[in-house]
């Protein structure tokens, strides 16, 4: 029997019995092995895998992420050549690469389909997975639902407080499904790479790498905030944050649902704790409703982040002296919701945002100006008030942050897949700037709603000297 007989059958018929027959081909003739395997990749996937994936290809087009671990999964399958998935990566845009992947696929022979789902299975993307292996019947019942209700569609954590839009978004946030973040470990850094980097920049080497904090607030008080809604999806970020700065050696506590208040307390005893002195940074992690310049306790009242930056302070935090603080945001910064706009030099369905990465920064200028006043009279100052500090926001002054209530905030998402990926060879200012680019590219898919494409654009400030690189599960030998 011919090797092109047999893909015949992988298709027609039983590909487990093609595949089988194919082995023994090989084994008895290994010559063949190569022309065989072209010719099983002639006849593509299965019918059934290749209708699934016409009828699908919009949806994915909007949502799939192709990303290098995606495309790595599929070349260790051997369903993709290296030049396929150079060709894919070349392309400018999400969209486009994901389109470039589509055509592909089906021309990849009968485990393309399979591996596919693997893929999406293994990037954070189960919901994707899902909507390609569902029943026809199932499928046929929710073709309709699906016009108008998307199952990764991001719900504006500001958005939703500032006009409670009847049962519209209820509805579409128990579409979701539950898939998770990205669980891929953190890549550890190099002996070589440590030795190469460590005197340019910020000491990292204690054997926990500090202590970190991360306050929740997922559920309003509903007498004291009647217009803060749940988070739903906080308690995503909050367990995601947690897990990948155990990952990256530091001592993590998660407090939930604090009022105002009870945020201040908790802030100043993990100021004060004195096991700082034994550390060399440290890692803050704030996720409430917001307003520019403030979050928002369970019980409706504000606390501004500027005592919370000051609480860390040269002066008020001074075991933390010289050694890196860092701030991570995921809070509206306004309702005004970032509608994007269309880049009049680029291609169709642009996902530029409608403001640029260059306006990153000047929220810590107006940090360093309002420190400086508490400088003046302080005898023997040897160090500035507010130094060694870096604070990521989920989005720019004025404008709403993205959650969706399954897989958490956009920002929360991206920072830890970059953390995961990149913090093995990359210092935090250009983890961030990954971010910023990743963050640039989403969009938000909710037909008939104000959500529709919109977009959001996060940002960071910085008051940092050297280099901060976190090191990870790399503990120098002396």
């Amino acid at each position: 029997m011919g090797c092109r007989s047999l893909a015949r059958i992988s298709v027609k018929h039983d590909k487990h019995l093609a595949v089988a027959l194919v082995g023994c081909l090989l084994f008895c003739c290994p010559k063949q092995k190569n022309v065989c395997w072209s010719k099983m990749l002639e006849c593509g996937m299965l019918e059934r895998d290749r209708q699934t994936l016409k009828r699908r290809s919009a949806v994915l087009c909007k949502q799939l992420v192709v990303d290098e671990m995606l495309i790595q999964s599929l070349q260790a399958d051997d369903i993709l050549t290296e030049s396929m998935a150079e060709s894919i990566m070349a392309e400018q845009t999400s969209q486009k690469r994901s389109w470039r992947l589509l055509l592909l696929l089906p021309k990849r022979g009968p485990r393309a389909f399979s591996s596919f789902c693997g893929a999406l299975r293994d990037t954070e993307q189960q919901h994707l997975c899902d909507l390609l292996t569902q029943s026809p019947e199932k499928d046929g019942r929710e073709t309709h639902v699906e016009r108008f209700v998307d199952c990764s569609l991001p719900l504006s954590t500001q958005e939703v407080v500032a006009a409670k839009r009847a049962r519209t978004h209820e509805s579409m946030e128990f579409s979701l499904d539950a898939d998770s973040p990205i669980t891929t470990p953190v890549l550890p850094c190099t002996s070589d790479f440590y030795h190469s980097h460590c005197q340019q920049s910020y000491r990292m080497n204690s054997s926990s790498r500090g202590f970190g904090l991360v306050i929740s607030n997922v559920t309003f008080d509903p007498c004291a905030a009647p217009d803060l809604d749940p988070r739903k999806g906080g308690e995503v970020d909050d367990e995601v944050l947690r897990k990948v700065f155990t990952e990256l050696d530091y001592v993590v506590t998660v407090h939930r649902d604090l009022t105002a208040q009870d945020m201040r307390t908790c802030i100043e005893n993990f100021c004060r704790q004195p096991n700082h002195r034994n550390v060399d940074s440290c890692v803050v992690c704030l996720l409430s409703h917001g307003v520019e310049g403030a979050i928002y306790g369970t019980d409706g009242q504000l606390l501004q982040l500027d005592w919370v930056f000051e609480a860390f302070d040269n002066a008020h935090c001074p075991l933390l002296q010289n050694k890196p603080k860092m701030f991570f945001i995921q809070a509206c910064r306004g309702d005004e919701m970032d509608c994007g706009v269309e880049q009049i030099d680029g291609p169709v369905r642009t996902s530029s945002p409608s403001c640029e990465q260059r306006d990153a920064g000047r929220e810590g200028q107006g940090d360093a100006d309002s420190r400086q006043r508490g400088d003046m009279g302080r005898p023997r100052i040897k160090l500035p008030q507010r130094s060694d500090m870096i604070c990521g926001f989920a989005s720019l002054k004025g404008t709403a942050a993205m959650r969706n209530t399954k897989r958490g905030s956009w920002f929360i998402q991206e920072l830890n897949r970059a953390l995961r990926l990149h913090a093995r060879d990359t210092h935090l200012a250009d983890i961030l700037v990954q971010v910023n680019g990743r963050i640039k590219e989403r969009e938000g898919y909710a037909p008939g709603t104000p959500h529709h494409r919109c977009k959001e654009m996060s940002e960071f400030t910085s008051s940092l000297c050297k280099d901060l690189y976190l090191f990870p599960k790399y503990q120098p030998q002396y």
